[in-house]
């Protein structure tokens, strides 16, 4: 949903209001009429203390037991940010805004310190110790209420899953749902075989235990990338990732046993095998087929047998990419784990029809890095002519540095006072913070004040005496780096590389490594004794792409 907001040119001291309108379900935002009716007693409530509707938050079927509602959360964003656009959040009844007393108890406590109060049309309550104690009632019995209504709810769906009916869930792949018996006003539902999808699962299957008639049968990695070469896609249309085709081809609903109340909904942990219900589903596979699969792999997965090599930490994780689709760069391994390679994991899950792939052995990729940054990047001459400009503006400090500095900060004040005025446009209704010219200009705004910042900082840093870089330092700053990117633990050695580095881009005939000049400042100033983290407006050292082709 998006936030609809009114004008409102109206004084500063005229109370602000943001309203709140939820119902649980999806079905309820369809048929019901609680909405509108919220947002009729919510208008004629303000209208009679003469507040000012200011923004409107709509959650249609989201359930108030938990705070991950999007509307919810995008409302408080703008309730704790300087400047809120209103002073109070209204609601229907404090059920509306959370069925969790704990949960309410410490929204309240968060707008409070912003200067928000949370209103219940219903159940209008002050600040006083009092009002607190009996909020805080109602929030324990809307919590127990909620409970019990689960309760009975899950009750009718399990007496529903018992008699063949399905609860309203998705259908699995290669199923959809039909209407099986009209009981009222309500229509009952089973799950049906979708023929054009049922063949697909077919397919699956056939791969999983025969091959394509060219092969054997297949893994999981290779049936996705044969269903991803040959144009397969998922529901959504999608490609076939490895997780998802396990899930599908464990699922016992394709041999005709679809499990109901099989996992508890917040921690995905599985239920006692009493609780759970079976429903009787049209199968697509032979009960015989589909056993025997799970019993291959079962007998594959390396869970249940010893690994065959003991496998140590890898230098390069999170570090090597892939050129051609930016991913990351997984460990493969070959000849039952003699040979190491790091190989594109996109390619790997997804198949060459996602990426082409590339893989490069481990021990040869970890040289070629570690010795070029040793003998390319990580010497006094060169490191000093990285930092040339940084040293020369140190060397010809002039007595206006103080004019500097001055209007360093005048650029940070303006831009700072030009993010404000966009604010208070905001707030006072003449711009509308859902436009996404707005919206760009923000962020405009925002990446110029942050650059004002680090010049700023690093202006007044290179006032101290303490912060100049000298030839010791970079001298004392190469020799220990060198040490700690080459010797020690790789758990060690890659803590500093990545201090270094931002990626390193492997390609067919290059490895490109990428690194920032702001970094190495930061590493010289400290002699290289502990990691440091990466800024974000800062030049890259490898300008010129000459320091590791």
């Amino acid at each position: 949903m998006t936030v609809h907001t009114l004008n409102n040119n109206l004084p500063d001291a005229q109370t602000r209001v943001a309203l709140y309108l939820r119902v649980s379900t999806g079905r309820q935002a369809e048929h019901d009429l609680s909405i509108p009716d919220q947002r009729r007693q919510a208008i004629a409530y303000c209208e009679a203390r003469g507040w000012t509707v200011a923004a409107e938050y709509v959650e249609p079927g989201a359930s108030g037991t938990d705070d991950r509602r999007p509307e919810l959360q995008r409302m408080l964003d703008m309730a704790t940010t300087d400047g809120a656009p209103f002073d109070v959040v209204l609601v229907h009844s404090f059920s509306r805004f959370a069925r969790d007393h704990f949960a309410l108890e410490y929204h309240v406590r968060r707008l409070r310190k912003h200067n928000v109060r949370l209103v219940s049309i219903t159940q209008d309550l002050g600040d006083d110790p009092m009002s607190v104690m009996v909020r805080q009632v109602f929030a324990l019995f809307d919590e127990y209420q909620s409970k019990e209504n689960a309760k009975h709810t899950l009750r009718a769906m399990q007496e529903n899953a018992r008699q063949g009916f399905w609860n309203g869930a998705k259908a699995p792949y290669g199923y959809k749902i039909i209407a099986a018996e009209q009981r009222g006003s309500k229509t009952k539902k089973r799950l049906a075989v979708d023929p054009v999808e049922a063949e697909t699962i077919r397919l699956i299957f056939r791969l999983f235990t025969a091959g394509d008639g060219t092969t054997g049968p297949m893994g999981v990695k290779a049936v996705a990338h044969w269903l991803n070469d040959h144009g397969y896609r998922t529901r959504q249309g999608a490609r076939w990732g490895i997780g998802p085709l396990h899930n599908l081809i464990t699922s016992t609903v394709y041999k005709g046993e679809y499990r109901f109340n099989r996992k508890i909904w917040k921690t995905k942990e599985d239920k006692p095998v009493a609780e759970q219900i079976m429903v009787a589903v049209e199968p697509i596979i032979d009960a015989k087929t589909f056993d025997n699969l799970q019993a291959a792999l079962k007998a594959r997965n390396p869970k249940a047998t010893p690994p065959r090599t003991v496998t140590g930490p890898i230098l390069l994780t999170g570090l090597a990419t892939c050129a051609s689709c930016h991913g990351g760069m997984t460990l493969r391994t070959g000849k039952s784990g003699r040979y190491r390679y790091y190989a594109c994991a996109t390619c790997a899950q997804k198949g060459k029809s996602a990426c082409k792939g590339r893989s490069v052995p481990m021990d040869k990729l970890d040289t070629i890095v570690t010795e070029r940054i040793a003998d390319q990047l990580l010497t006094p001459q060169r490191v000093e002519k990285l930092l040339t400009g940084l040293i020369e503006r140190q060397a010809n400090r002039s007595a206006d540095y103080t004019d500097r500095i001055t209007n360093l900060r005048k650029n940070l004040s303006e831009t700072e006072a030009r993010l404000k005025r966009l604010y208070d446009a905001i707030e006072n209704g003449i711009a509308d913070p859902t436009d996404d010219t707005l919206k760009d200009r923000i962020t405009a705004i925002k990446t110029e004040r942050d650059i004002a910042q680090v010049a700023l900082d690093r202006a007044l840093t290179e006032l101290r005496p303490e912060a100049r870089i000298t030839q010791d330092k970079i001298a004392a700053f190469t020799t220990i780096m060198r040490d700690n990117i080459q010797n020690g633990a790789i758990p060690f050695r890659r803590a500093y590389l990545r201090a270094m580095i931002d990626n390193v881009e492997v390609d067919d005939t290059e490895v490109r490594i990428h690194g920032r000049r702001t970094i190495l400042e930061r590493l010289v100033m400290g002699g290289g004794a502990s990691p440091a983290g990466v800024p974000s407006f800062v030049r890259k050292w490898r300008a010129r792409k000459d320091s590791n082709l």
